[in-house]
Formats: C-alpha cells, structure tokens, sequence
C-alpha cells in the first residue's frame, strides 16, 4: 500500500471519528475515491446516501430502528397468505371463504399473492443474471436471513414460490444448487453451466436470493411503480459493497442497510423508470436531451456528425442515464463512479456530465465512423486502458467550466 494511499485512509478515519461529520469537507474527500478498507467506502455511502446522519451519536439508535424495520417487512411480506407463525408474535388465521384462492374478490389477500407473483417473477428473472460474469452473486451468502431460513418456521423463500408457480409460457430447470433456470422453450439455456456451481447446503441462500428480496419488498411497499426491469443493476452494486465490509458487525446486516440505501436512490432516479413521465421535465427524455446540449456547447463538431447520423441519445443514453451505467463498465469501475456521483452534491447533474465526457473522449473514432461502427461503440463502451478516471476528470472539467 503506498504512503499515499495510507495517508488518505488515515485523512477519512480522522473525518468519520468526529461526533458530527462535516458534510461538505466528506464530500470533497469521496469524490476524489474512497477506500475499501476498513469499511470506510460502506459508511462514507450511507451517509451520501442520507441512510446515517451526519451526527454519530444517532447512528446505533437509527441503525437498530432501520434494521428492526427491515426485520418487520420480512415477516409482513415474505409469506404466503393464511400462514403464520405462533413464535414470531403473529396468530395463525384459518383460510375462510372470504380469503380462499379462488375468490375473485380484489381484496382477497389470495389475489394480492397470485398478482405479487407476476412481479417476483420478472425480479427473478433478472436478479439471476445480475452480473453474469461475477461469480459472487451465485455464491452463498455468510449470513442467510434466519427469520427465512429457519426449517422449523412457515414461512416460504420466494425461490420456493416462484419454482411453485405455474409459468404458461416459460420453462423451469431446476437442479440441487438452489438454482433455477427461467428460460424461454425456444432459447438456450443460461451462458454459464448451472453443473459447475456448487451446490448450496440447506439453510443457506445465494446473494441473489437477498437482493431478489430487498426488490420484492421495494416492490411491495411501492406500488405506483412496483419493480421495474433494471432496478437489478442499481441495487446490485450497493448490496456487493455493504456484503463485502470487512467489518463483520455491518456486513451481517447487508440486506437492511441495501434496502434503505436502495430506497433513498430511488427516491431521487424513480422518474426515470416511470413511462408516463419520459417526456415530463422531469422524465428521462429531457436528461437525454441535455447530454446532446451540452455536447453541442462543447463540442459543436462532433454533436452535429452524431446528428448527420441521426443517432439518437435514445440509442444509448437511455441505458447509461437509468442504471448510472451500471451496465456499461465492471463492477469494480462502477463502484468508483458512483463514489464520485453520490458524493457530488448535483449528483444527477454530474451523471450528465459523465456521459457528455465519453462521447468527447471518443471523439476521433466517432468522427471517423459510421453509423454501424458508432452505435457499436456507444452500446460497448471502449474504456481506454481500463481506466474509468480519466472519464470522471474531463467530466469534472465540464462541470467546473461552467
């Protein structure tokens, strides 16, 4: 470790020790990166992302509230109707003709289960294939959430509901690891052989099936937006950084401290997964629109050849904007964005910034290519030497500039 880096560890200790952080003088210090060690990049992320205030007398009360919160959701949401559990407070309720399966009653909380699914299903589907070329999502996780695990208990995982769950126009392959394999009939099976995970022992669950189940309960609790595709690719990277803490004190309550932080994100990007906003003010049409007025501001020559070509930042923006290109770099690249992006204070503003820095530093290639190679390029980001930082400096450029 260089002295350097040993320095700037010892700088964020010294600023989270204090009985109030200093907001402004922590965000500096984030933008430019944060450490892994010690955890510091996990707390400096709760605290940008307002889960902990900046008073850390309160952290153990808020945190002890939050994760009992949490603990409650679990047991309201992740069961099966008519199903309770003497031990964990709650009485057990017979299935009366008013809540059978079959009653078409909108209230019936039978319905409510069979329209649940239709959710969880799309949530499975993805968070099976959320960072495909990364083992840990498929591996188990040091801490299966109890409250689920539990055999003597009633409670169902989702997994168990959805491989229950009749699917008209799906195939399910399931083997002995806890996998399932949702696929289309006429589509191939999964890019990476199921054979060659190990199989998880019971009472063990993957990091998949936690944050398949930080969505579920987002879902639940969000109805005017539920869960919509991509929300994966948002979550993903926080639960990996809360999962891997080195401190094993935080790293036990992952799934909560996700949650929350997932929660308060949202918060600030849901318009962007709402269809009925995109062309509001507000909406994703008019943040695509900047990154092309900016461009123009900065680099007039090549904004009018994208336009020659009539690429659309439609074509590409669309994606980088939504997932805060989660999608376009490796999890380890993406994880140093958003240090930048969360400790910015105009943080979405600084997301335009970004994505107006790529285009301009691929400017020589997209002057020389056409349509065909351009859009290649913009859909496969070519990150130069595999350095996201010289994108976060010019995109640093353009935000100072003005």
């Amino acid at each position: 470790m260089s002295s350097l880096h040993t320095s700037k560890i010892a700088e964020f200790q010294s600023l989270l020790s204090e009985p109030h952080i200093n907001l402004p003088v922590l965000r500096e210090l984030c933008f430019n990166g944060i450490p892994f060690e010690g955890g510091i990049r996990c707390l400096c992320w709760k605290i940008l992302l307002d889960y902990l205030p900046t008073d850390r007398l309160l952290w153990d009360s808020v945190l002890k509230k939050q994760r009992e919160t949490y603990a409650h959701f679990l047991k309201e949401m992740i069961i099966q109707p008519g199903i309770a559990k003497a031990k964990l407070g709650l009485s057990r309720e017979d299935v009366t003709l008013e809540d059978h399966p079959l009653n078409p009653n909108p209230d019936s909380r039978w319905n409510t289960y069979f329209k649940d699914n239709e959710v969880l299903l799309q949530i499975d589907k993805d968070v099976r294939r959320l960072c495909p070329d990364f083992s840990f999502f498929l591996n188990p996780t040091e801490y299966p959430c109890q409250l689920i695990m539990d055999p003597e208990n009633e409670y169902e995982t989702l997994r168990k509901r959805v491989e229950q769950t009749t699917l008209k126009s799906q195939t399910v392959a399931r083997n002995r690891s806890g996998l399932t394999n949702v696929s289309s009939p006429l589509k191939a099976s999964a890019s990476h052989s199921l054979s060659d995970i190990e199989p998880l022992p019971t009472g063990s669950e993957a990091h998949w099936e936690v944050v398949e189940r930080i969505l579920f309960i987002y879902a639940k609790l969000n109805p005017g937006i539920a869960y919509v595709q991509g929300m994966n690719e948002i979550v993903g990277p926080i639960y990996y950084t809360f999962a891997t803490n080195p401190n094993s004190a935080w790293r036990e309550h992952a799934e909560a401290d996700t949650f929350f932080c997932f929660t308060n994100l949202m918060a600030e990007i849901r318009d962007n997964f709402i269809k009925s906003l995109d062309d509001s003010q507000c909406g994703i049409t008019a943040k695509m629109e900047r990154v092309y007025s900016t461009l123009k501001e900065e680099d007039e020559e090549l904004y009018l050849r994208l336009q020659e070509q009539n690429i659309k930042p439609q074509f590409f923006a669309f994606r980088w904007l939504t997932l805060l290109l989660s999608q376009e770099f490796v999890l380890p690249d993406v994880i140093r964005i958003w240090d930048s992006l969360f400790a910015d204070e105009n943080r979405f503003d600084f997301l335009l910034k970004v994505s107006c820095a790529m285009l301009i530093l691929i400017r020589a290639q997209l002057l020389e290519g056409d349509f065909t190679v351009n859009m290649r390029l913009l859909q496969d980001y070519p990150l130069s030497d595999g350095d996201v930082l010289p994108i976060l400096k010019k995109a640093k450029e353009l935000q100072d500039s003005k």
